[in-house]
């Protein structure tokens, strides 16, 4: 469905795979570490899932899934694979909204099924002083890495996940590149080698969100023909220093050139 105005549109179903790491209701594949004989829960079986994938796909649905562990991830990952392989036609942009754990093995599946990592950078800095007790060391590193799963073949869409995280873009993208809490914690930054460079974040927020809803044409860039949304920031998030990166402010906010929202001092605000 897709409303006359442009601002909304009906594309996609939503799943649930598996609850959440904190609680340790995400599904993984062995027990928490800090919680032995507890792998969390799967809310689907196998049949059932992939029945669900196959009658949202046969409807023209893009099919997104909330998978946290890395028990879930691969449920998803194989329910797609499975749909796809029987359907007369190619799923329509799957994705998996968190991908939060994945098994090394699953990772290239991404880029091989063609699946989105819907995921959101601020939980790696939010989770940072808990979920090394949940996963222990040897399978931290499969946790919030998103640069490994975008150099497996996956396809990055970043978002907040408000109103469980605050809907700051800047504080996603900060996440993004330096693995750092606003109070510069840890120093050097959570699994430091999953940090992204700018672009690559600047991009997953803006034409990989965009694509990942079927927008790529009309929002995403400030591109001829496209709508002319954009904000104006108050310094360059790609050249400014990463440990001021969380000062950037919005100065102006424009929806389709008009501005919706300008600071005391932009021209546009009188």
């Amino acid at each position: 469905m897709h409303h006359p105005s442009g601002r909304l549109d009906v594309e996609s179903v939503k799943f649930f795979a598996d609850g959440a790491l904190g609680s340790r209701g995400a599904a993984l594949l062995d027990d928490y570490a800090d919680a032995p004989g507890t792998r969390g829960f799967l809310l689907h079986d196998n049949d059932a899932f992939r029945e669900h994938v196959r009658v949202a796909h046969e409807c023209g649905f893009q099919v997104n899934t909330h998978a946290i562990g890395d028990r879930a991830n691969r449920q998803v990952l194989d329910a797609y694979e499975h749909v796809a392989r029987e359907s007369t036609r190619p799923l329509r942009r799957p994705r998996i909204e968190h991908a939060q754990i994945v098994a090394p093995d699953d990772r290239p599946r991404f880029g091989r099924l063609g699946v989105i990592a819907s995921v959101q950078p601020a939980f790696a800095p939010s989770d940072h002083d808990w979920a090394p007790a949940r996963l222990g060391p040897d399978r931290l590193t499969d946790a919030y890495a998103w640069r490994s799963l975008q150099e497996a073949g996956a396809r990055l869409a970043f978002g907040s996940d408000a109103p469980v995280e605050p809907p700051d873009p800047i504080r996603g993208f900060h996440a993004a590149v330096t693995r750092r809490d606003a109070g510069g914690a840890p120093n050097g930054g959570w699994q430091p080698d999953e940090r992204l460079p700018r672009a690559t974040a600047l991009y997953a927020h803006t034409q990989g969100a965009a694509y990942a809803a079927f927008q790529e044409d009309e929002i995403g860039s400030i591109s001829v023909g496209k709508r002319a949304d954009f904000v104006v920031l108050s310094q360059d998030l790609m050249t400014v220093p990463s440990d001021r990166l969380l000062d950037t402010e919005v100065v102006a906010t424009y929806l389709g050139g008009t501005p919706v929202h300008t600071t005391p001092d932009w021209p546009d605000a009188h």
